[in-house]
């Protein structure tokens, strides 16, 4: 009985799917949303790699990386009820598009003026190296 035991489990064993890396393979990412670690956990990226050419007049054009180049933040800009968040747009061998989405509720409320530029991140799918990040932003408007 103890040996049908031990088949059994190691049966069930081999049916569960492994995680394992290999020999200097690189840990998968974990699931949900990228926090931004501290500014002195952040590489920032050149600014002969950045292009914020695309955003309006003001905007703050920061963009660091984390997590060993796998993960990218951006400076985001808030204000009143609106709230940003960072989406990549694409990513090819040359560039990663990163669009900073600014979400104000339609229709809109009682809001401050103020403006607010927290950091927003996002995860690659491979580590940014040597490409050129491009910066958009688009204004949405979401249901209240």
């Amino acid at each position: 009985m103890g040996a049908g035991a031990l088949l059994l489990a190691l049966a069930a064993c081999a049916q569960q799917p492994t995680n394992e890396v290999g020999f200097g393979g690189q840990p998968p990412a974990p699931p949900g949303p990228v926090q931004p670690k501290p500014e002195n956990e952040r590489t920032p990226v050149a600014e002969s790699s950045l292009d914020a050419t695309k955003l309006p007049k003001g905007y703050p054009a920061k963009v660091w990386t984390q997590d060993g180049g796998t993960a990218l933040v951006a400076t985001g800009q808030e204000g009143g009820c609106s709230k940003v968040h960072a989406e990549v747009a694409e990513q090819t061998a040359e560039q990663v598009k990163l669009v900073l989405v600014e979400e104000t509720p339609e229709p809109p409320g009682i809001c401050t003026m103020d403006l607010r530029y927290p950091p927003v991140a996002v995860r690659l799918d491979a580590p940014l190296d040597a490409r050129k990040v491009v910066l958009e932003q688009r204004d949405v408007k979401v249901p209240r």
